[in-house]
C-alpha cells in the first residue's frame, strides 16, 4: 500500500512542476529510483504522463486567456519561428513553464502539441533515469 502513496506523490509533483505552481519532480522522480529502482518503467511512465498533463493545464489556461493578456516577447517569438516543436523544450526551468501558456494563447494544434509535450517530458525524465542508474 506504501508504493500506491509513493507513486501519487510521484504524480502530484510531476503535475504540479509542469504548471506555474512550484515544484520539484527531478528530485523526486530520483528519490523514487532511489528507493524502488525495480518500478523504474513504472515511474517513468507516471512522472512523463503526469508532467505532460500538467503542461496542457498551462496550455488551456494560454488557450483562455484574454487576447490582450499576451504571453512573454521571448516565448512567443520563439513559438513564432519554430511553432509546436518548440515544446519539445517545456521542461527547461523557468523558460519552459511559459511555453505551453504561449502555444495556447497562439491556438497551435492541441493533439499535436500535447503530443510534443509529452515527448519532451519523457526524454527529461528518461535522462534523468539514465543519469540515476548510472549512480546508483
Amino acid at each position: 500500500m506504501e508504493l500506491w502513496w509513493q507513486y501519487g506523490a510521484l504524480a502530484a509533483s510531476a503535475f504540479t512542476s509542469a504548471t506555474v505552481l512550484p515544484g520539484t519532480s527531478e528530485a523526486a522522480f530520483l528519490a523514487f529510483l532511489h528507493a524502488y529502482p525495480q518500478h523504474w518503467l513504472a515511474a517513468l511512465l507516471v512522472a512523463g504522463l503526469f508532467n505532460g498533463l500538467g503542461s496542457m493545464v498551462s496550455y488551456a489556461m494560454g488557450y483562455w486567456l484574454p487576447v490582450k493578456k499576451r504571453p512573454s516577447e521571448k516565448i512567443m517569438a520563439y513559438l513564432q519561428k519554430w511553432g509546436v516543436w518548440t515544446l519539445l523544450l517545456a521542461w527547461v526551468p523557468v523558460v519552459g513553464d511559459g511555453l505551453p501558456l504561449a502555444a495556447g494563447w497562439l491556438r497551435l494544434n492541441p493533439w499535436l502539441s500535447s503530443v510534443v509535450l509529452v515527448a519532451g517530458k519523457f526524454l527529461r525524465y528518461g535522462f534523468l533515469l539514465g543519469a540515476a542508474r548510472a549512480l546508483f
